[in-house]
């Protein structure tokens, strides 16, 4: 039997596409890369670029939206033969109509938070000590934030974990649809992963908002006339064009967050890699605590005795 120490891995939700496919490329500098996705096929067009630059990785397929897909997912990540490092939930999506998993829930909350939390639930006991989980945040979850005021968002617009599955957002928020539930979707992540942080001390958690990165498509299917727009006229324009990022910067930043290994936990950064604030509510212990708490006993009512039992052991 061989004696020599697993290879260092970083496993990674999303990377077909947009930030996600940048920082897989970049992650593959680091170990190996466990890519994690819907599609076979894309995963398998990102593992072979990688190892045509000399890097090494595997694909995983798995719906991030559903907790069945989540747990088969969870399962053969853990029993990989590699020291697990790093993961980083980067998979989301924003459409703008309203869709359901098999489940009946938001999609947009649960491909961005609710599935992201239960890998991360998962994953937890077979990363070592002093791992990253990183977790892909966005502004626009703070009603403050200068650029999401002007475009007329009102940031997160949480009433509980089980109304946000059931696609209810408290009202008065913005007009535009879809950026009620992506907003709170974000919010949560935010206060879920500063609570994880104050909670399990054994690993850092860190969020990151990205910027904004036209080239992403993070929107999906939208008027080409609209996109062009606001992707290459508006971001450009104060107040945005601080924020503008692209894929490649956004990667950067998030391969620092992921490999880093100065024990940094608890923190937000922005797109430049820098320390930022979110909204009141995303910082509020009490509020966080409840997101944690209300994430857990949502999850485990509905995902069978696996979940349960993670969930009593939290």
């Amino acid at each position: 039997m061989s004696n020599s120490p697993a290879e260092t891995a970083y496993v990674i939700t999303g990377p077909t596409s947009g930030i996600g496919y940048r920082t897989a490329l970049d992650l593959a500098a680091h170990g190996v890369v466990v890519l994690v996705g819907r599609s076979q096929r894309k995963l398998a067009d990102v593992r072979a670029t990688i190892e045509r630059s000399g890097g090494r990785a595997v694909s995983v397929v798995c719906d991030v939206a559903e907790p069945a897909s989540i747990e088969r997912a969870a399962t053969e990540i853990a029993a990989l033969p590699f020291n697990l490092r790093g993961l980083l939930n980067n998979a989301g999506i924003m459409p703008l109509q309203v869709e359901k998993n098999a489940e009946g829930w938001d999609l947009t909350f649960a491909t961005n938070y609710l599935g992201p939390f239960a890998l991360t639930e998962a994953l937890a006991p077979h990363l070592p000590d002093g791992a990253n989980v990183a977790f892909v945040a966005s502004a626009i979850e703070d009603p403050n934030r200068r650029p999401a005021k002007a475009m007329g968002m009102r940031g997160g617009q949480f009433i509980s974990v089980e109304a946000s599955a059931q696609g209810q957002w408290k009202p008065g928020g913005t007009r535009m649809p879809g950026i009620d539930a992506y907003a709170t979707s974000k919010q949560c992540v935010l206060a879920a992963t500063l609570g994880l942080a104050r909670e399990n001390p054994r690993l850092h958690f860190n969020a990151v908002e990205p910027g904004i990165t036209p080239a992403t498509g993070l929107g999906g299917v939208q008027n080409p006339a609209v996109s062009f727009l606001f992707g290459q006229i508006v971001t450009r324009l104060p107040p945005f064009a601080r924020y503008r990022s692209t894929p490649e910067k956004a990667a950067t930043v998030l391969t620092q967050v992921v490999t880093d290994r100065s024990g940094a936990t608890g923190i937000y950064f922005d797109e430049r890699g820098q320390p930022m604030r979110g909204s009141d509510l995303a910082h509020d212990i009490g509020f966080q605590d409840r997101v944690l708490g209300e994430s857990r006993a949502f999850l485990a009512a509905r995902g069978g005795a696996a979940a349960t039992d993670r969930a009593a052991r939290s």
